[in-house]
Parts: C-alpha cells; structure tokens; sequence
C-alpha cells in the first residue's frame, strides 16, 4: 500500500468512528467530517471560505449555473462565503462516502504571505471557487490535526502549527493565487462589495449604488461581480437572506418574524423562494428543527 492509500484509509476509519452516532460532527473547531451511505437530495446552503475533501466517495456542487466535482484525487477551494447546491453522487453501504470541511484561518493565512512572501501574484477576481489536486501532504496533515483527539492536551499547542502547515500547502499549490485574493478582499473592489451585502443583507439594493461604492459603472460591477461569485448581486442577496432566515427558524424563530427579519415584505414570496432554495417550505422546516429531527444544513 503506497503513502497516499495508506492515510487515506487511516482518515477514513477515524472518520468512521467520529460520524458513528451522527453522519456530521465538528471534532476539532473549524472542521468538520462526515459520512453518508447512501447518495443524497440536493441540498443548498452558503459555504464558507475553505477547503473541502472527498476522502472516500465524490461530491457535486453547483455554483450558479456551474458544476464542481470533487472526490479523492480533487479537493474544492472557495475563496469567500458562496451559496451552493451540493450533493453526493458516489458512496454505498460498503464504500461510504466519507468527507471533511475545513475553514481556513483568516488570521493564519495573511501572517504566511506577510511572513514567507509566498510567491503568488494578485490577480484580477475570478470565480471564487476551483478544484485543486490533492496531496499526500495535505492529506497527512489533516491525518495528523485528528490524531490529536487522541491526546487534547497537545491540541492547544499542536492544533495551530497544524493549521498553518494545511494553509502554506494550499498557499503554495496552483490554486494559491484563490488564497491570496481572500486574504487581500479589502483590496478587491468586487469583494468589498460581498461584504457589503452581507453586512446590509436586509436592506434593498440599488445596484447604482453598490457600484458607485466601489468606483465601478454598473455594467462593469455587475460583470465583475458575477464573475467572481457565479451569480448577480441581487441573487447573491437573496441567497445570503434565506440562509439567515433558515438559521433564525433553526433558533425557535417564527415564519413570519424570522422573513420580515431578513428584509421580506411579502410572506408568500418569502415561503415561494424558500422552497425553491431549500426543497421545503419555511413552515416544514421550522417543523422539523422543533422537533429535533437531523438535517444537514451545512455541508
């Protein structure tokens, strides 16, 4: 068994023991692992900034009117919080998927290309999502960063040299140039405006506006804006609000106060384009969080 295959199926039987009970926890703050056994619904959530690794079985995720697929040779990295629609395509009761999310330290990732000056160029915003190849490196990190559950009291000191480790490999991999337009978002006019949004999520746009407040036309903006994103702003906006309304129904929130929370005017267009996103209707949902029943809101 090579050096690949051999920490493949290492990760794969922490994995296994980790999602016994549940088929998605979060053992060490920041990541997450999870397991399913059968193919799954699509199922539409934001991701956040991050790397995402089919260790065993494939994932497909839907940007906009893009497909990214991912599985033990190719990891996902996006770049900045992105609504998605993913699902898994490849598992069975005998091979189970089996995957880990982990978000990447904002903190961590701008004291290496300060400290090191790692050698990639801004570039000019493109989509904020890529497949890259996936290591044995890379995957020997995470490998370790789980063996830390075997021994918490090194996590505190350990955990952090791990992090930084997983960072500089995807740093330093061909998709290194995502990482440096994450780190410099304050510099990227496009991005500026996703913070904006995200801030100001239950306010009305006014795309003239969202423009001017990053010194570009509105055509331009709007070019720029769904090119790094896969979608326009308004939809971007939209995705961003029932995200967060599906959070407050999660909290104990009522339909009607968790949409007007979010900036809807309209109930009826609220639960119309709740159920387009989700699969399910606000009320249904709100059923099932009240009682307690799994879903896998995320990843």
């Amino acid at each position: 068994m090579d050096g690949f295959s051999y920490i493949r199926k290492k990760l794969i039987e922490r994995i296994f023991q980790l999602t016994e009970k549940q088929p998605v926890v979060s053992p060490i703050p920041g990541l997450l692992v999870s397991r399913r056994e059968s193919p799954t619904e699509p199922n539409s959530y934001m991701l956040p900034p991050g790397i995402c690794i089919a260790v065993q079985g494939a994932k497909r995720v839907l940007l906009g009117e893009e497909y990214y697929i991912y599985d033990v040779k190719n990891f996902l990295l996006t770049s900045l919080d992105l609504p998605v629609t993913a699902q898994v395509i490849e598992t069975s009761r005998e091979k189970p998927y089996i995957g880990m999310t982990w978000e990447i330290d904002m903190k961590i990732l701008t004291e290496l290309i300060v400290e090191y000056g790692v050698s990639k160029k801004y570039e000019t915003p493109s989509r904020g999502m890529s497949l890259g190849k996936v290591t044995v490196q890379l995957l020997d990190a995470f490998r370790r960063m789980l063996d830390l559950l075997d021994e918490p009291e090194s996590i505190p000191v350990l955990l952090p040299v791990i992090k930084k480790e997983i960072t500089y490999r995807l740093l330093t991999s061909e998709q290194g140039s995502k990482l440096v337009q994450m780190a410099m978002s304050e510099k990227n006019d496009v991005m500026k405006a996703v913070n904006h949004l995200k801030e100001r999520f239950n306010e009305t746009v006014n795309m003239k506006e969202l423009a001017e407040l990053v010194g570009m036309s509105v055509s331009s903006f709007y070019q720029h804006f769904k090119t790094l994103t896969g979608i326009t702003p308004l939809q971007y906006q939209k995705k961003l609000r029932l995200c967060e309304a599906r959070r407050l129904l999660m909290a104990g929130s009522d339909v009607t106060t968790a949409a007007y929370q979010v900036g809807y005017e309209s109930l009826s267009q609220f639960s119309r384009e709740y159920r387009r996103f989700f699969g399910v209707s606000p009320s249904q949902d709100a059923r099932r969080f009240k009682q307690d029943v799994f879903i896998e809101v995320v990843r």
